[in-house]
Order: structure tokens, then sequence, then C-alpha cells
């Protein structure tokens, strides 16, 4: 039976530019925030990896809690765009608040209003704006390949952002006044950047009618029904796909975390901090690479299940041989086997989301509930806490082995012996723990079995 087509080639390119808001946020803070608050205003790593995990104490809640608003809301924009559309002003306000901390400050007021800043950023305006953002794959469209089509433009801008961003940073701020005007400039050009992509993201797409989105699904004479956020809590966390993949999305955001220690370890154990560029796009070019081939693949494979796994499995041998050249001090081999770990970890990147829609489906078929919304906070979840947890961790990590705070030129060796293990060590083992739960993942074979069932 050959699906309906819903979305025609703009707009899912439309819909994937919104991505490019989401990492001017997302790619600037976890990439640089460290680094800014360290060696430009002067905190201590320590304590700002404290503030980042007390802070995180408020997300768990909002995501659920936005997600939940996202399902019961209705007007003429539809249940998600609203909220995406309205939250990233938020967030562009609050980004630029966290780098543009004023110096004058006392270093108690800069602590407060970096955790101000940062909380708000996170617990609200990301949260509603992401959540809303990916929702959007399950209510736009019932076409599974046009949900693969969807991630793969969206991650492509994604990663295309986070390569420019890695990549051009560290000299813009330098050429726009360095320290922290440099800083403040180039954030405020992040924000314009981001403010724009996001509402052409949200005009580029319309939301499904309710009816048309049960279509086929839904028993006759059942009505929708309004749940409470208890209930539609209860519903996630009764559901094992959606416990594992938020599991993997915080592992994920935790590897990212440590990869983005790269600016320290490029600094401060390979002395040349442009090779963080370099790095970069060692993994970003992979990644959009497998994003342009994963609709093919899952169409090639018949699903997502066995090319995820086995996709990450090439990605967990690559990194382990980024740990070997790193040892052998081989910046060449680093380069090449950081490229094979990004190509293997690509296709679950292009299809998350897709697999995110099989989970929500999982739940209707099973309880007769639709929530979409709150289905989909797993991705904010995983993104704050697990980007936020792993920033915090490296904040406590570098301050624990002896990091000097200050724009200093070397650092004591204990300092340089965690960076080895941040760097290369931690995101071997996360990806290996990533694909033993992608080993499990088999969601669309329990929903062919949910279905066999009820015919």
């Amino acid at each position: 039976m050959v699906e309906k087509k819903y979305l025609k080639w703009y707009n899912m390119v439309g819909y994937g530019s919104g991505d490019i808001a989401g990492n001017v946020v997302y790619a600037f803070l976890s990439s640089f925030v460290m680094i800014y608050l360290t060696n430009t205003v002067g905190l201590n790593a320590g304590v700002v990896g404290t503030l980042i995990a007390v802070s995180k104490l408020f997300d768990g809640v909002t995501d659920v809690f936005f997600g939940s608003l996202i399902d019961k809301t209705k007007s003429k924009m539809g249940k998600a765009r609203p909220w995406m559309f309205w939250a990233f002003f938020g967030c562009a306000i609050t980004l630029f608040g966290i780098f543009a901390i004023p110096t004058s400050l006392g270093k108690t007021a800069q602590y407060i209003w970096f955790f101000i800043a940062y909380t708000l950023l996170n617990a609200v305006f990301y949260t509603a704006n992401n959540i809303a953002y990916s929702a959007l794959t399950a209510l736009v469209t019932k076409n599974s390949k046009e949900r693969v089509q969807m991630g793969s433009f969206r991650f492509i801008f994604a990663f295309s952002t986070s390569l420019l961003i890695q990549t051009i940073t560290v000299s813009a701020v330098d050429v726009l006044g360095g320290g922290a005007t440099g800083w403040r400039n180039i954030a405020i050009i992040y924000c314009i950047i981001g403010v724009i992509s996001n509402i052409i993201a949200v005009y580029s797409v319309k939301e499904l009618p309710e009816e048309e989105l049960n279509e086929g699904v839904r028993e006759e004479g059942k009505k929708e029904e309004n749940l409470s956020l208890i209930q539609a809590a209860k519903l996630l966390f009764t559901n094992k796909y959606y416990l594992m993949i938020c599991v993997v999305y915080i592992l994920q955001q935790l590897y990212g975390a440590m990869i983005n220690i790269g600016i320290y370890f490029m600094t401060y154990v390979l002395l040349n901090k442009n090779l963080f560029g370099a790095f970069s796009w060692a993994v970003n070019i992979p990644l959009i690479m497998a994003l342009i081939f994963t609709p093919t693949l899952v169409a090639r494979w018949k699903g997502m299940y066995k090319l995820n796994k086995y996709s990450y499995m090439l990605a967990t041998v690559g990194r382990l041989l980024v740990v070997v050249a790193g040892y052998m001090g081989s910046v060449p081999l680093m380069l090449l086997f950081t490229a094979i770990a990004a190509l293997g970890q690509g296709p679950w990147q292009g299809d998350m989301n897709a697999v995110i829609a099989s989970c929500s489906e999982y739940t209707y078929l099973k309880t007769g509930k639709r929530v979409d919304g709150t289905m989909y906070s797993c991705t904010s979840l995983g993104v704050k806490i697990g980007g936020g947890l792993g920033t915090a961790i490296a904040g406590w990590m570098l301050d624990l082995s002896g990091f000097v705070n200050g724009d200093m030129a070397v650092q004591p060796d204990s300092c340089i012996n965690m960076m080895y293990i941040m760097y290369l060590w931690i995101p071997f083992i996360i990806d290996l723990i990533i694909t033993i739960i992608l080993w499990f993942m088999n969601v669309e074979e329990a929903n062919e079995k949910l279905k066999e069932n009820k015919n």
C-alpha cells in the first residue's frame, strides 16, 4: 500500500531550517559557554558546573509540562506552531544575556546573572520551542518516509549550523572586539539569525486537522480525551521505548558535552585552539553525508532498527580508534577516526524523530490516547538534562583536576590527564552504551504486532 504524501520538498526544507535557530542556541551554548565563563569572565569551573546542575532540577518538570500544554493547545496555527514561534524570542533574549554578563559586576552577582539567564533559557523558552518543533514531525504528516526525510533535513541544517559556529566563533570573537565585547557581539548576530530562521520554519508547514491525524487508527465511537499532566506522564513512563529514547538522547548530549571539551583539549593538549574547527569538520561533514542517504538506507533496510543498530556499532569502533590515535599523538588519525565515528552516528540522527513518532504510535495503539507533544518531551529533556549535566560534569572534572581559571597558556599535568579522559575515553564508553540500547529498540516490530492483534 502506497502511503499518502502530505509535504512538498520545500515544506521539508523550510521545516529543517528551524534547526538553524535551535543550534545558534544549543551549539553556541554547549561549545563555548564554559570557556567563555572561565577564560573571559573568570568564573570558577566547578561553581559554574554546580549552578548548571541545580538549574537542571527545573528542567525535568518543565519538559513534560510544556509537552502536555502543546497536546491541549487549540489555535488557528495548530498545537505546536504557536509555542515554537513565540518561545524563540525568549531564547534569543536569554542567550544574549548569558554571553553579556557585565564584567563590572562582582563575582557573586555574575554567578546569579548567569544562573537566572541559563535557567530561563533552558527550563522555559528552549523547552517550549524545541518540544513544539520536534512534535511537528508527527503533526504535519502521517507518512513515515516523510517523517524520516523531515528528520534528515532538520539535522542537515543542525550539523551545518554547528559546523559553522564551531569553525568561525573563536576567530569571530577576536574580530568583533575580543574578550567580553567580542562574545557579546557574536551573540547578537547569532540571536538575529535564530529569530529569522525560526519564523521561516514555523510558516513552512501546516499541522493536519486532528480528525485526519486519527483517521484509520482511532476506534469507531471513541472520543479524544483531554489528559491531565499526571496521566500524560504516566503514559510516557509506561512506554519502554520512550524510556530507551530518553536514555539514548541524554547519553548523546553527554557525548556532545565531552566532545565540546575539545576546545580545551586543542588549546592545552594539542596546543592549537584553531584545531577545534578542523575537528568540527571531521564530525559534521560525515554526519551531513550520512543524513543525506538515511532515507534511502531506511527504505533499503526496510525500517530503521537494523540501520541504527549496526551504524552505531561502526561509531563505537571509530571512537575506540580515536582513543588509540590520541595516545599516539597523531592528529591526522584522530581526524580520520573521528569522521568514521560520526558517519556511524548519522543514521540515528536522521531517523530519530521518526522513531519517536513510532514510539508515540505505540502508546496510541496500546491505549487509544494520543500524546504526541508530550512524547517529544524526550528531545528537549535529552538536550537539557544530558547537555546541561554534561557541561556541569565537565566543569566539576576540570575543577577537580586543578584547572587554573583565566586565559592561561599552561595547565597542570593532572588537568591534562583529565582532558584525555574527558575527550577520548568517555565518548567511546557512551557510544558503546548507546549501541547496546539500540539493540533492543525495535519499536517498529512492536507496532506491527499490535496492529496484527487488532485485526
